[in-house]
């Protein structure tokens, strides 16, 4: 059973930073592939970055230069670390993991940016 879980969430100031970290347990090999996304004020759910099994990664422009997602293969745990934060990038952020048996989500970490 594939299991996904966020942390990290906060209340922070504009212009401050967060770590968000997702494990994924489970029998999903390694490296793993991880994607970001963020549910904003209008509810939809929006994709972040993400991080393919060969490191590659890519950001929506909104974050290109602020965010960046590593990984840590020996604790099965992506990172998603924000600098920079704008009022804007306020949400639930979640992590998915795509398998060829479906999509895993977590259940997602409330960032606040607000002044």
């Amino acid at each position: 059973q594939v299991q996904l879980e966020e942390s990290g969430g906060a209340l922070v100031q504009p212009g401050e930073s967060l770590r968000l970290a997702c494990v994924v347990s489970g029998g999903s090999t390694i490296p793993l592939s991880v994607a970001w996304y963020r549910r904003g004020v209008d509810k939809s759910r929006a994709w972040v970055g993400g991080i393919t099994t060969g490191g590659t990664t890519d950001y929506e422009d909104a974050v290109k230069g602020r965010f960046s997602i590593s990984r840590d293969n020996s604790k099965k745990t992506i990172y998603l670390q924000m600098n920079n934060l704008k009022p804007e990038d306020t949400g639930v952020y979640y992590c998915r993991h795509a398998r060829s048996d479906g999509d895993y989500w977590g259940q997602g970490t409330q960032v606040t940016v607000n002044s």
